[in-house]
């Protein structure tokens, strides 16, 4: 059996001066990572980008790689490497996460989360074994996709690491109806 974290990762914050209550993992993002896992399909999701943002990337540093395809736009998951996830998340020594700014409305469907991820790097010169932290620093596009069978919405993040061969003028990849240049396309291109 898997022991998880008693402070949520998301919650961990190095640029963070204030000390405030944080969350444990098990009132924040394991709810969500549950029931993926349990595969309840129509049960707790995210109801904010920032949200989202927050349980990806504690699915990064308890290393499920699955969520991580997942709550990716149906449409690239595919397209995803599961063991390179996997062996990125395995191989970083994750330090915390600023959210730095939650654009919560975009448009109809969109919105954006900037942050930075913080991680260590060991510093091996000269025999020297200390880490040194860096942030991976981001400005994320994220969607919101209404499933017309059943109205359920739900947010995906946009890889604009993905390769996709796509026009401007064909329907968009999120399934919106709308063209690709004037829905998705102005967040991936």
């Amino acid at each position: 059996m898997q022991s998880y974290p008693d402070t949520c990762p998301c919650q961990i914050s190095p640029a963070s001066q204030s000390v405030s209550s944080v969350l444990l993992y098990k009132e924040c993002c394991q709810p969500y990572h549950d029931a993926f896992y349990n595969d309840e399909v129509d049960g707790i999701k995210a109801e904010t980008a920032e949200r989202l943002m927050r349980t990806r990337y504690s699915a990064f540093v308890l290393i499920k790689p699955e969520y991580i395809v997942k709550t990716t736009l149906p449409v690239q998951q595919n397209l995803l490497d599961i063991n390179a996830i996997e062996s990125w998340a395995t191989e970083t020594d994750w330090a915390g996460l600023e959210i730095v700014e939650h654009t919560p409305k975009l448009g109809k469907r969109h919105a954006q989360v900037e942050f930075k991820a913080y991680f260590n790097v060991a510093d091996n010169t000269e025999g020297n074994l200390e880490k040194t932290r860096q942030a991976h620093h981001e400005l994320s596009a994220f969607v919101k996709v209404t499933n017309k069978a059943n109205d359920d919405a739900r947010w995906y993040f946009l890889d604009p690491t993905v390769a996709m061969t796509i026009s401007q003028k064909q329907p968009c990849i999120c399934g919106s109806g709308e063209k690709f240049k004037r829905c998705c396309g102005g967040y991936l291109g």
